[in-house]
């Protein structure tokens, strides 16, 4: 029996360039990357010329990294070997493009199939542009450029603890042989944190893991009650 439209599973952009953009999955490989022989081509150099493969495997579908040299993510973990996914699972192919995995045609949220900024989680960015939404309202004014790195470096890395000694090369690249204090860094942590709870005061974003560093809080955008 022919499987229903509205069953299959579908990877929705959420990169502001191709946002609301959908991909249906078949029961064939949908192969990602730079070539031109791909099923999703992402013309970017960071892309390797075949990045990622998703294809069925049982009753779900898994994706693969193959062998690229910049990663593939699903929520912000590196995939380094078949990862099954599940519905509202987030992919990142390098730094260029960011992918929902919607289990149906029939539960695509409907600010992504409008092409707003949609996700699946609480806080949502989109680093090309230097925009950033907190339950779906963009951040406005936005975040003065350090405090834009330092919330980046944690979105890009929601599966571990981010050292100070990482937040000073990113925040402040060049800055280490002249020292970065450790007050300065709190004291930016503090003003990331009193900007998003501005937007939502109900969800501490940034923790901190005393003796290691901080980490981002991000959950589910249908889990707030």
């Amino acid at each position: 029996m022919a499987q229903n439209h509205d069953e299959t599973p579908v990877l929705i952009a959420l990169t502001k360039s191709m946002s609301g953009t959908r991909w249906p999955l078949g029961g064939q490989a949908f192969v990602i990357g730079r070539g031109a022989d791909c099923d999703l081509v992402v013309p970017e150099r960071q892309v390797s010329r075949h990045h990622a493969r998703i294809r069925r495997a049982g009753e779900g579908f898994v994706v693969e990294d193959l062998g690229s040299r910049n990663g593939t993510y699903v929520n912000g973990a590196v995939v380094e070997q078949p990862v099954l996914l599940q519905d509202g699972d987030v992919l990142q192919i390098a730094l260029a493009l960011e992918l929902a995995f919607v289990g149906t045609e029939a539960t695509v949220p409907l600010a992504l199939g409008e092409g707003g900024p949609g996700g699946f989680g609480r806080l949502r960015m989109d680093p090309d542009a230097h925009r950033l939404w907190v339950l779906g309202s963009e951040v406005d004014p936005p975040l003065s450029p350090p405090q834009y790195r330092l919330l980046e470096l944690l979105y890009r890395n929601q599966d571990r603890v981010v050292a100070r000694e990482e937040i000073v090369m990113y925040v402040w690249p060049g800055a280490e042989g002249e020292g970065v204090s450790e007050q300065a860094i709190d004291a930016l942590v503090r003003r990331v944190r009193d900007r998003l709870a501005e937007a939502d005061s109900g969800h501490s974003y940034v923790v901190t893991v005393r003796g290691h560093g901080f980490r981002l809080s991000n959950p589910p955008l249908r889990a707030r009650g």
